[in-house]
């Protein structure tokens, strides 16, 4: 029995959440599983073949809970993703898949340098996938108590492709997360966003370069990627701007920004809403953003990671290498999660205890700044340290 990709998706979406209980014996686990999975109407076949001679996998764990590398600065983090050989690379593989890209940017208006920044950071375009049993990484995932609900959709996901023949539960690798393929999709979007641009019938991630390219646009799209926008320039910013205003939660018309001083430091501002992006605070790299920025995050969640590749993908297409400026040196680490104590024991929400700036710390810090009277630009420094 093989159900129609209508149907599969339907079954997804209309199956109960979470019915798998988290932690405990993970054989359990993979019975609770196969019964959410018969609750989607998924075939049993497929169920059993996905499940069977499946393992908990421990270094998955250690990889989800020790991501030091996002507790980089956005210039440690993005000087270290982006080199000369990686921005040549980049301009060949757009040379060799013109046609794929041309394709991406007129059927999805997703531009070309955004899915080759994606492409490099994820797979060093198609090199480095990962040799993850990517079953073994989902169902550990979706065991595990921290990101249940997140994954187990992915679980049925993948039994989902199995069913159509396109997951060998045995073969099928990837990266710790449970992504797959050149651009490393997770089964959840290869299954409702997959496209085969390469024309051979079968969506193929991991050989197939056409077809990731494609299939990456297409999830962009989906997402709410606003064709022939920009997503991300330089700027340079008076010294008396209100710095209260800049990070992503305020959103102004550029005209007003440009009112108050803020300049491209090549071309012209986008007549868009846009906020003001200081990775490192007022000292260091500045950078506007458009609506299209924001979607990013919908392909990883990291501030610095994100932004990296906003950036790279600007580079790509012909923006100069930016200002670095000279930021206030980053807390160390125990500093740094000090002081995300003390504004948590103030009543602020600085997501989780970490150590690293993400979206809900930089708000806190900002916030902390103004009320204090310091140069309110969400970038923790040792005055706001000994001012707490």
């Amino acid at each position: 029995m093989r159900l129609s990709t209508i149907a599969l998706l339907a079954s997804l979406s209309t199956s109960p959440a979470l019915s798998a209980p988290c932690g405990g014996d993970f054989n359990d686990f993979l019975h609770a599983m196969a019964a959410e999975a018969k609750a989607a109407g998924l075939p049993d076949a497929a169920i059993h073949a996905f499940l069977d001679g499946s393992e908990r996998d421990p270094n998955v764990i250690r990889a989800d809970h020790g991501q030091g590398i996002f507790r980089k600065t956005f210039v440690e983090f993005s000087q270290s993703l982006i080199s000369k050989g990686r921005l040549s690379g980049a301009l060949s593989y757009s040379k060799k898949y013109d046609a794929a890209f041309t394709q991406a940017e007129q059927k999805y208006g997703v531009s070309r340098g955004i899915i080759l920044a994606f492409w490099a950071f994820e797979t060093d375009f198609g090199q480095v996938q990962g040799d993850f049993n990517t079953r073994n990484a989902l169902l550990t995932l979706a065991q595990d108590c921290r990101r249940p609900d997140f994954f187990q959709p992915q679980v049925l996901a993948a039994i989902s492709l199995a069913a159509q023949g396109s997951f060998d539960p045995a073969t099928t690798t990837g990266a710790w997360a449970g992504e797959i393929g050149q651009v490393q999709m997770l089964p959840k979007d290869i299954l409702e966003r997959g496209v085969d641009g390469d024309g051979d019938g079968k969506i193929t991630l991991k050989s197939s370069a056409r077809d990731a390219i494609l299939s990456a646009a297409h999830m962009l799209q989906f997402y709410g990627w606003r064709a022939g926008e920009p997503w991300l320039q330089e700027i340079t910013l008076p010294a008396n701007l209100d710095w209260s205003k800049t990070g992503l939660d305020t959103e102004l018309p550029t005209s007003q920004w440009a009112a108050m001083g803020v300049r491209a430091r090549q071309g012209n501002l986008a007549d868009l809403p846009a906020s003001i992006l200081l990775p490192q605070g007022r000292k260091g790299p500045a950078f506007i953003t458009y609506p299209n920025y924001k979607v990013l995050f919908e392909w990883n969640k990291s501030f610095v990671y994100v932004t990296t590749a906003a950036y790279f993908a600007t580079r790509i297409q012909g923006a100069a290498a930016y200002d670095a400026g000279n930021a206030d040196p980053a807390l160390p680490l125990d500093s740094m999660i000090a002081l995300q104590k003390k504004l948590a024991a103030k009543g602020f929400d600085v997501g989780k205890i970490d150590g690293i700036m993400g979206a809900a710390t930089r708000k806190a810090v900002q916030a902390e700044q103004h009320h204090l009277g310091l140069p309110a630009d969400g970038w923790p420094t040792q005055a706001l340290v000994d001012a707490e």
